[in-house]
């Protein structure tokens, strides 16, 4: 069996016990550190040296321009099928829409308290840089993800980085999706060499202010060591994650299949099942096994499983969610008749989705929000990629005489207080006569 069992019916332990009981991603964030840190220092003292170098020794392609031509990305239009044109389009628009509604709801009016008046500024970042991952697979989703919410908060320059094929290009797919949201550049660079470029700039790639998009472990750690250089939305976006939470009325081939499709993403993935039905643990588990043995990805799909799969057993709804809330999954799939009724009980997931009709699938590609989700457990103080991961927020104070007048005399006794005269003098020096 690919999912290994664990049991927690009657489990009376706490939160903290329950936590050290669960398995824990396997952390191999020390080794990746020191790859991804030889990686970054080479790219900080070699630029587009550098880049050919390791596109060459991870790609297994010479290049001699990293820079996709703009009239390259605009002719994969032309190059793709009807049918990816129109989903294209329309998973554009939705995504569109709804990070339009997103950026108009978090302007507020001004705040007007006492002579004071609080005016709330929002102002884009001026170059975003976009990540998707290549190599196993294309996802021309991702970068429509990544850019569009860029494009709605005003960003002027969105550049694109994703990994060139064998023969060092990037498919049409990936080009289409970039020429649709209005990507300006895109580069032939993947892995942790791809952030570190982004993030300091080389001959080729000049520096961005914020990265976004997912990757595997070296990608995420690389935009861990860059954070704070660079803004890193969305918590380190890294392998993909799913936790079905299945009833006895679940249909066990849906919560199967659905666990399987986050597998597919590749290596370092999470897929749990958790249940208080043995029955349908059980056939999950058998359907789970036929999927994949019939699965042109089987190596894949076992590799992943084979580390990252486990069908949890427990008491009832309300310790599933507890376990749930625990693991905080990228996705989480509550596939109950009920599922609504069940919301209250999630505290900490990237994204949920309810009821049997509701598959992850459709938040990948065109439900509205994004599919940039945080991951390895970083969902407990993260959320989806948003409009505002492109934007900073500035508010600006206007003070009337009133006010300074109303207010001064407590801003003069905790400056005083605090030991810093010149605070006080400060207002002192304004004080209306």
């Amino acid at each position: 069996m690919l999912l290994s069992r664990l049991d927690f019916r009657g489990f009376t332990g706490n939160r903290s016990e329950l936590r050290e009981a669960l398995p824990r991603p396997a952390d191999e964030q020390e080794r990746a550190g020191e790859t991804v840190a030889a990686i970054i220092a080479e790219v900080r003292a070699r630029g587009d040296l550098a880049l050919r170098d390791f596109t060459q020794k991870f790609d297994g392609v010479v290049l001699d321009e990293l820079r996709v031509p703009a009239s390259e990305v605009t002719a994969a239009l032309d190059r793709i099928p009807a049918a990816l044109q129109d989903a294209l389009d329309i998973a554009h628009d939705r995504i569109l829409a709804y990070h339009a509604y997103e950026a108009a709801s978090a302007e507020t009016d001004d705040f007007e308290s006492a002579g004071i008046t609080v005016t709330h500024l929002t102002r884009p970042v001026a170059r975003a840089g976009c990540y998707a991952p290549g190599g196993r697979a294309r996802y021309p989703s991702t970068v429509l993800m990544c850019a569009i919410p860029a494009r709605v908060a005003g960003v002027e320059e969105v550049v694109l980085c994703v990994p060139p094929g064998p023969d060092g290009s990037v498919d049409d797919a990936t080009l289409a999706a970039a020429a649709v949201a209005g990507v300006d550049e895109v580069y032939r660079v993947g892995g942790a060499q791809a952030i570190a470029a982004m993030a300091y700039g080389t001959e080729s790639i000049a520096p961005v202010d914020v990265i976004v998009g997912p990757g595997n472990r070296y990608v995420a750690e690389a935009k861990r060591q860059v954070s704070g250089v660079v803004g890193v939305a969305s918590a380190f976006a890294g392998p993909s994650e799913v936790v079905v939470i299945a009833g006895p009325d679940t249909p066990p081939e849906l919560a199967a299949i659905d666990l399987v499709v986050q597998a597919e993403h590749g290596p370092d993935g999470l897929a749990w099942l958790i249940t208080w039905s043995e029955e349908v643990a059980d056939a999950v588990t058998a359907h789970v096994d036929r999927i994949v043995r019939a699965s042109p990805r089987r190596g894949d799909l076992e590799a992943t499983l084979g580390t990252g799969g486990y069908a949890v057993l427990v008491d009832g709804p309300k310790q599933a969610f507890k376990i749930s809330n625990i693991v905080a999954p990228e996705h989480l799939e509550i596939l109950t008749r009920d599922a609504a009724s069940l919301l209250p009980l999630v505290w900490s997931a990237g994204a949920v989705f309810l009821g049997p009709s509701s598959p992850a699938s459709v938040g990948d590609y065109l439900a509205g929000p994004n599919h940039v989700l945080p991951t390895n457990r970083t969902a407990r103080f993260a959320s989806a990629l948003r409009v505002d991961d492109f934007r900073r927020h500035i508010h600006a104070v206007t003070v009337s005489d009133e006010g300074l007048a109303e207010l001064g005399p407590h801003v003069v006794t905790l400056a005083e207080t605090e030991g810093l005269p010149a605070h006080a003098d400060s207002v002192r020096l304004r004080w209306p006569t």
